[in-house]
């Protein structure tokens, strides 16, 4: 999957961060250490980390992730992340 979305809320820029969702590549949230929720309600699940999106960044750097764009979306951050493919 060449392509990852983080995100976070307004003043809770120290964690935590929404790092994928239901489809996300395992092995990747395994590296994050993420774990993968569903708020109750809801009829698909997140995977969150304790992490601030900074550290995110940085973990994802390391596996050859680049920041495409990053936005605020009414009291969300979002970061779009892009890596290569061989």
């Amino acid at each position: 999957m060449p392509y990852v979305l983080i995100s976070t809320q307004i003043r809770l820029e120290s964690g935590p961060t929404n790092v994928g969702d239901e489809y996300s590549d395992p092995a990747i949230m395994n590296y994050l250490g993420a774990r993968k929720t569903t708020m109750l309600g809801n009829n698909f699940s997140e995977y969150h980390v304790d992490d601030p999106p900074r550290l995110v960044l940085d973990k994802l750097e390391k596996l050859g992730f680049r920041v495409l764009t990053m936005t605020g979306v009414g009291q969300t951050l979002v970061w779009c992340l892009h890596k290569e493919t061989e």
